[in-house]
């Protein structure tokens, strides 16, 4: 996948955090494909770019990722973002040369009309697309809200032996050719930001302690987590791993200022705003209060966000993994999830890498992370 010349579309402001690395690493790490199962190669561009920032990193058998901070400490904190990307698999190919999928996660089959893919084989990417008859081609009404059962990918070729001899098998994953891109007004959009700015986000706290030279009391873990959108299945893993005594999670939520989307149902967020804070059951109430005061404290601007019985994000997993870890989620607010333009503001980025780095200067140890 081609990689866009970011620095160059966007130079860096004197107010911004980012220096030029971390705008490099972040046009990089965000084109890298890295669907749930095959994070395998944007693990390994996470953890090149933390190296410099850690003392001690850890990888276990699915490839969840962890940079350590204090390795010895006795009381442990995770930041922890998600590491894989939703995508397509290859289910079928047929005799006349024809492609069908399965989702990696929430895959929406309406988006993937007319899209370009990348199929990633062994012998490197192939490209495809997505086919759907012409509009004057289909009856009035008839396949209106296409199912996964009806895509098909088509890569020219006459024949499954022409299909084969690409080197595309059962099993490989397709991810749309989109990749980072720069918008307007400070919008940013791409194909993975969720949750693959959290990763950046938890890469540059640990990037501002070691260049302010913070002293933490505590042992830091920032994880990069695997296979969220296929079922928490990375933090639950790297949880019972850890053992960790707290846990702020960061993720995506979506805004809700959009078209379609009823306020009154889904509760008031805005991209540009400042991240969200998430209040529900899994969201410890001691850890909660701790990051809202901190961004009072600090000016970092923030909106209030409610849901139950679930977060649906790693919080959850974290929050009852290992007899119970006290856990937060600190969200971006983003537009069109699981689509190829998810759209976020760098304001937002930025102010909930501030969030996170202010609360865990303000950790003490000895408080009881107990219920209140």
């Amino acid at each position: 996948m081609a990689n866009q010349n970011f620095s160059n579309k966007m130079p860096k402001k004197d107010n911004s955090i980012f220096t030029e690395k971390s705008l490099q690493f972040i046009n990089e790490y965000l084109n890298n494909a890295s669907p749930a199962g095959f994070e395998a190669s944007g693990q390994k561009i996470w953890l090149d770019y933390i190296t410099p920032f850690i003392d001690h990193y850890l990888i276990d058998n699915y490839g969840n990722t962890v940079g350590i901070i204090n390795p010895k400490a006795k009381f442990k904190v995770v930041i922890e973002a998600h590491a894989d990307e939703i995508s397509w698999m290859v289910k079928f190919i047929s005799a006349d040369g024809f492609i069908s999928v399965i989702g990696n996660g929430g895959m929406d089959p309406q988006i993937a009309l007319g899209k370009t893919v990348n199929i990633h084989t062994e012998n490197g990417i192939v490209q495809g697309v997505f086919g759907w008859p012409a509009i004057h081609k289909r009856e009035p009404g008839k396949d209106a809200h296409p199912k996964t059962k009806m895509l098909w990918i088509d890569v020219g070729a006459k024949n499954k032996k022409d299909i084969e001899k690409l080197g595309i098998e059962i099993g490989n994953v397709c991810t749309y050719a989109e990749g980072f891109q720069v918008l307007n007004h400070g919008y940013w959009i791409g194909r993975a930001m969720d949750n693959k700015m959290g990763g950046v986000i938890i890469a540059e706290v640990a990037r501002l302690l070691k260049e302010s030279k913070t002293k933490l009391p505590f042992g830091l873990y920032i994880v990069n987590a695997v296979q969220e959108e296929v079922g928490l299945n990375g933090a639950s893993m790297i949880v019972e791993t850890i053992e960790p005594d707290m846990a702020i999670v960061t993720d995506v939520t979506h805004d809700t200022c959009t078209p379609n989307i009823e306020m009154k149902i889904e509760g008031e967020v805005y991209c540009g705003k400042g991240p969200a804070i998430m209040i529900a059951p899994s969201v410890h109430q001691t850890v909660l209060k701790l990051i809202k005061q901190t961004a009072k404290n600090s000016k970092i601007p923030f909106q209030l966000e409610a849901c139950s019985p679930e977060t649906g994000t790693d919080t959850d997993a974290f929050a009852y993994g290992n007899c119970g870890v006290p856990s937060a989620l600190i969200s971006l607010p983003l537009r069109y999830m699981h689509t190829s333009v998810e759209m976020l503001h760098q304001q937002d980025v930025e102010n909930c890498i501030l969030l996170i780095l202010e609360t865990l200067k303000n950790i003490d140890i000895d408080a009881k992370f107990t219920w209140k």
